[in-house]
Parts: structure tokens; C-alpha cells; sequence
């Protein structure tokens, strides 16, 4: 839920298990409870609305939580159609390997926020609200909303995350 209304998410548990179990947890610590929307970026074909918790933000005394270099990052999680496991820390530098990911960015899907060249940030997700090809491969995509669309076009800068519900 947003102070914008309300966005129903899919995750990919099943082929991206540590970056979605990193998500659910920050769920029940409450990481993401009455957090902005701290960036939002707008291109003519593309916005990208990016939450979590901001590593420029240290310290969050309201969740008695000390963030530090460690705890920033999880491995970039990348999965391939005919592959059984998804590759960890590894971007996708041959163009060729395009074709072979089981998800690209599409209209709302949800990824982390990279804090490294291989890195996913453990805290920090974005959406997108459209396709965007040149992202793909490159970051760890682990979900895509399925209700919602209008609610995530109007998302703004400082907009806040009022609550997230998981269901089963």
C-alpha cells in the first residue's frame, strides 16, 4: 500500500530465491514500513520509482538499525531459460545471452538497485513503467506487479510505502 493507493506485486521466488527471501525479510522487520519514494526518475519512455532504504541514510534510530557496507549488498541474481539454477554475480555482457533470461524488464517489474558491479543492494528496489532492454541482464529482477499500474504511474518523490501485505 502507498499513499498513492495500492499495487499488488508478484514475486519470483522459485527462480530468484535469495534476492526474494532478502525482500520478504525486510518486509517483516518492517524496513520498508512509512519509507518514501526517495528517487524518481522520469525519461519520455520510461520512469523508474526507486524505495528502500537509502544508503545515503546510515542510521534509521526509529528501527534501531545501523546499516554498514556488509549488509548493503546481496549477490546479483540472474536466471537463464534452460538453467536450473540462476547465476550469481554475474551480468550479462554478450548480447546473445539476451534471449536466454527467463525476465526482462517489462512494465512494472520490481528489481534491487545494484550497489556494485556484480552487488545487489540488500534494501533498495525500483520499479519500471515500461519495457527497457538496455537493463536487462544487468540487474536482479524479482517480481512484476499485476494490479496496480495506474497507482505506480502515480508515484512520486516522497510518496510514501504505508504498508506491504504478503499473501500466500
Amino acid at each position: 500500500m502507498t499513499s498513492k493507493g495500492e499495487l499488488e506485486v508478484k514475486l519470483y521466488g522459485k527462480d530468484n530465491p535469495i534476492t526474494v527471501s532478502n525482500f520478504l525479510e525486510n518486509i517483516e522487520k518492517k524496513f520498508y514500513l512509512n519509507q518514501k519514494f526517495y528517487k524518481v526518475i522520469n525519461y519520455p519512455q520510461v520512469s523508474f520509482i526507486m524505495g528502500g532504504i537509502n544508503p545515503k541514510n546510515k542510521f534509521y534510530p526509529e528501527r534501531n538499525l545501523t546499516l554498514n557496507k556488509r549488509s548493503l549488498s546481496i549477490p546479483l541474481e540472474i536466471k537463464f531459460k534452460e538453467e536450473k539454477k540462476p547465476r550469481y554475480n554475474y551480468q550479462i555482457k554478450n548480447p546473445f545471452e539476451l534471449e536466454n533470461l527467463i525476465y526482462t524488464f517489462e512494465k512494472g517489474s520490481i528489481a534491487m538497485v545494484k550497489s556494485g558491479k556484480n552487488k545487489s543492494s540488500s534494501t533498495e528496489f525500483f520499479f519500471v513503467t515500461d519495457k527497457i532492454p538496455e537493463l536487462d541482464g544487468r540487474y536482479s529482477i524479482f517480481g512484476k506487479i499485476i494490479k496496480g499500474f495506474d497507482v505506480l504511474e502515480k508515484i512520486k518523490k516522497e510518496d510514501l510505502i504505508i504498508g506491504v501485505k504478503i499473501h500466500n
